[in-house]
């Protein structure tokens, strides 16, 4: 036996070496020699083979190990993505929700809007139209037929009722005649209350007024015995006649309502109270009649005595010299 000296064997020596210090060096035969060197030749091909492979895995599994950490980081990236594509969603069915209820809304205040558009067309049409009037009211004012026109038929026409009321001043002239007695002077009419009272008050004059030459006057009520004479009767009653007239020709001619009605008649006269406070006595059936407080009518009292009972006629001269001071008052202004 002999020791292998060539190159290759102490190569393979070495490799041995190299690859465990447990390994003990084997001594071959010289016939194995050739055999031994091919097969540790093959062994060394197949090694660097293995090991070429073994790089081309590793190349091959660092980029695979590159690409599944890309592929990763992407998908992490892709989550992200989808979670913002997600609150991104949210948001916009929040807003759609919001604009939906603010078209709504919009809508709404569209249609009141224009109702309130429709109504202000038909208020400028009105205030067009009134503006109108107003400008041919001006111009009416400032014309001819305006308002001077419109004062001075007013001045006309008060200087008419004038005109008519001193007429009737002359047609039914009253007059005072001093001497004549207190007892003959027209007592002051009672006043009433809602219960039926009287309260009569002389009316303070000094002398005794005369219509036409009749003397207004009335002998008290406490002294009716006396009153025998029918012709004084009769010419009092004319006398209150007159000034039922004459009061009846002042309101109409001044326009104005009295505010106790006469019914006419020359000497047998009424005068008529629209919500008499007392109770209508009736002479004729010697009986009286209660008017109802529910439904009260308007009630005649005469302005004569003949055939009358007292209190009423001396109601009725009451009334009478209300509507004189009414129309007093209303000449006065």
């Amino acid at each position: 036996m002999m020791s292998l000296s060539s190159e290759p064997r102490t190569t393979a020596t070495k490799e041995k070496k190299s690859s465990s210090e447990l390994v003990s060096v084997k001594l071959i035969e010289w016939e194995d020699y050739e055999q031994e060197v091919a097969r540790l030749w093959s062994l060394s091909s197949a090694l660097k083979e293995a090991r070429e492979k073994k790089e081309g895995l590793e190349g091959k599994l660092h980029s695979l190990n590159q690409v599944e950490a890309e592929s990763l980081s992407r998908l992490n990236v892709l989550e992200e993505i989808r979670e913002r594509v997600g609150a991104r969603k949210k948001m916009m069915e929040s807003l759609s929700d919001r604009l939906q209820g603010a078209a709504e809304k919009a809508k709404k205040e569209e249609q009141r809007l224009g109702a309130e558009v429709r109504s202000l067309l038909v208020a400028g049409t009105a205030l067009s139209v009134a503006n109108k009037q107003l400008e041919e009211s001006n111009r009416l004012l400032a014309g001819e037929s305006g308002f001077l026109r419109h004062r001075n038929l007013q001045k006309m026409l008060r200087l008419r009722q004038q005109f008519m009321i001193s007429q009737v001043s002359l047609l039914y002239s009253v007059k005072m005649s001093p001497g004549r007695s207190q007892d003959q002077e027209l007592e002051s009419l009672p006043s009433t209350s809602k219960s039926g009272s009287y309260a009569g008050s002389k009316l303070v004059n000094p002398g005794s007024l005369t219509i036409l030459g009749l003397h207004l006057t009335m002998l008290p009520f406490t002294k009716m015995s006396f009153f025998s004479n029918k012709k004084e009767v009769q010419r009092s009653a004319t006398a209150l006649g007159y000034v039922a007239h004459a009061v009846s020709l002042i309101s109409s001619y001044l326009k104005v309502p009295i505010r106790y009605p006469v019914r006419l008649g020359g000497s047998h006269s009424y005068i008529i109270d629209p919500s008499p406070s007392i109770e209508p006595v009736s002479s004729s059936m010697g009986s009286s009649s209660t008017t109802s407080q529910s439904n009260v009518k308007p009630v005649e009292f005469p302005l004569f005595l003949d055939g009358q009972d007292t209190t009423r006629a001396a109601y009725a001269v009451f009334l009478l010299n209300k509507d004189g001071m009414t129309s007093l008052i209303i000449i006065i202004k």
